[in-house]
């Protein structure tokens, strides 16, 4: 078995290594059908912007949709929201075979086709990506997201090879077809896998409210928001080349449809050589200094992609971007994943992809518009600026270093007993602790609940202040709100071990013979007499 600290460890863990190799079989299908859809739109259309909106219309629903989908995987059973999401593209791919086969494909009906099986991808990306962390341990994490990296471009180190190769010999149709059939490996073992997950204690939490947590979550996360605005950039710039890569292959190259597979496998054995390198590199290099390197790689091979006359010049350049892409966007995936708890981590993981695939989508539109306009090779020169001013993005926002916190629950809280009898659904709950604090204390105490206030908004509170009582200087007072009671126990619940230093803390500094005062309790609006009477005339009504 691999050593713990190998690249390969995760691969001891027996459903790990199915589901791995599964989706080997199904990326193969999908890089297949992504080489019929990218040629036959080079085919029957003469736009440089459709043939790069082939990529955009696949990436425009994960912007979309990601959210949604996150808030679906945080709140359902992952495994079923990934089955189902297998079996609509399996049935879209079915469709789109059909289609092709008969002769009655058109540019923007391939385009519809593209949308939807990136709608089903939508689906089943944020419940796969944070199924990851309930495969393996957190200590394998980083190697797991670097092993899925390097699994799909494993693939697409052969597959667009063989899928132009398919399409040469066949057509588009039968590429359609190969990927159809390649669902059926992944459907199978996720059927077989069997999760044991703890069931919470907590009713669901209703989808609009879950929508609005990870936004809330993200936004009072400063890390995240950075890997956000880099990954928004890296997108944006970088996807140039593959949405481009078609009409490098016909018109920069003079080659067909197996010369664009054979270009795509190159871009993925430089995947695999980033993917199994990322391990290293993440222990000898920051986390900063590695992105900006693979910003600038990708500059440099848009850059030799632009000017060369010949795929055997093209080819090495494209070793290179594939290598940057793995580096980067494996880095990305694994700093929100181990900055997340597990409550929220599929909606941080959709929030992630929703900037990186908007700037994927944004950037295949905006390079094929130049394209059509200017040509490809100005096209990929102009993205090349981009990615270097991307690289520049990191002198105002760097990466963060990964951290070893401790994102497990941390369990303190127990619901009190109360005299009144609340239902999960009463409120507004007002919370108000009240604390002791020196005065050579005070700035200490206010640094803490700078940190408290974001904990606290980041989980769920609103309204938070913090209050000074006049007549005795010494009693400083934290309130806050949320809607429910079932929302005050579920805030409570939210904090991690990783929390727990703030509040060991606050404890400290306070200088009360008993710990800080908690009082809860729930907003109630007083009724004038004249309303009374008319509220009762209504009722009395009806």
């Amino acid at each position: 078995m691999p050593d713990r600290n190998s690249p390969l460890a995760p691969f001891r863990h027996d459903i790990f290594r199915l589901i791995w190799a599964a989706s080997l079989v199904s990326n193969f299908g999908g890089l297949v059908q992504s080489v019929g859809a990218a040629w036959m739109m080079a085919s029957i259309s003469d736009s440089a912007n459709l043939v790069a909106l082939v990529q955009a219309s696949t990436a425009l629903p994960i912007m979309l949709f990601s959210l949604a989908s996150g808030a679906l995987a945080d709140s359902f059973d992952r495994r079923r929201i990934m089955l189902t999401a297998q079996f609509f593209m399996l049935a879209v791919s079915i469709t789109l075979t059909l289609v092709a086969w008969y002769g009655l494909i058109t540019p923007w009906l391939l385009l519809c086709f593209t949308f939807l099986i990136g709608c089903g991808t939508a689906l089943n990306n944020p419940a796969w990506q944070a199924s990851v962390g309930d495969m393996v341990p957190r200590e394998d994490l980083p190697a797991a997201v670097a092993l899925n990296s390097m699994g799909f471009n494993l693939t697409r180190s052969v597959g667009p090879a063989l899928g132009g190769a398919i399409v040469a010999a066949a057509g588009a149709a039968a590429a359609f077809a190969v990927n159809a059939c390649s669902y059926f490996a992944l459907i199978l073992a996720l059927l077989r896998w069997k999760p044991a997950l703890p069931k919470s204690p907590l009713p669901r939490e209703p989808f609009g409210r879950a929508i609005s947590a990870g936004f809330r979550y993200v936004s009072m996360s400063p890390n995240i928001g950075k890997v956000l605005l880099r990954g928004f950039a890296f997108g944006l710039s970088t996807s140039a080349i593959l949405a481009l890569l078609p009409l490098v292959a016909r018109d920069l190259v003079k080659g067909g449809p197996l010369t664009y597979g054979i270009l795509l496998g190159c871009f993925g054995i430089g995947a695999i050589g980033g993917a199994l390198a990322s391990a290293r590199m993440r222990d000898i290099l920051s986390s900063e200094t590695i992105v900006r390197y693979a910003f600038a790689g990708f500059a440099l091979s848009a850059v030799v992609t632009a000017f060369s006359p010949n795929s055997l010049i093209t080819g090495p350049a494209l070793f290179l971007a594939g290598a940057c892409w793995v580096l980067a966007l494996s880095l990305f995936n694994t700093t929100v994943q181990l900055s997340t708890p597990r409550w929220v981590v599929a909606r941080a993981l959709s929030l992630y992809q929703t900037m990186t695939f908007g700037g994927i989508a944004g950037g295949s539109w905006l390079w094929g518009a130049v394209a059509d306009g200017h040509g490809a090779t100005n096209a990929l020169l102009w993205a090349a600026a981009a990615m270097m001013a991307g690289a520049a993005l990191g002198l105002r926002y760097p990466l963060p270093q990964f951290e070893s916190l401790n994102l497990d629950p941390l369990n303190r809280f127990s619901e009190p007993s109360l005299p009144l009898d609340l239902k999960p659904r009463s409120g507004p709950i007002v919370v108000l602790i009240d604390y002791e604090i020196d005065e050579q204390d005070i700035p200490a105490f206010l640094t803490a609940m700078t940190e408290r206030r974001r904990i606290r908004i980041r989980d769920g509170a609103g309204q938070w202040t913090l209050m000074r009582d006049l007549e005795n200087p010494t009693i400083w007072t934290e309130t806050y709100h949320v809607p429910t009671w079932i929302e005050y126990v579920r805030h409570n619940q939210r904090r991690t071990q990783a929390d727990a230093e703030n509040g060991d803390r606050l404890r400290a500094l306070h200088r009360g013979r008993e710990a800080p005062r908690v009082h809860r309790m729930i907003e109630r609006q007083t009724i004038l007499p004249t309303e009374y009477e008319r509220y009762k005339r209504q009722v009395d009504m009806h």
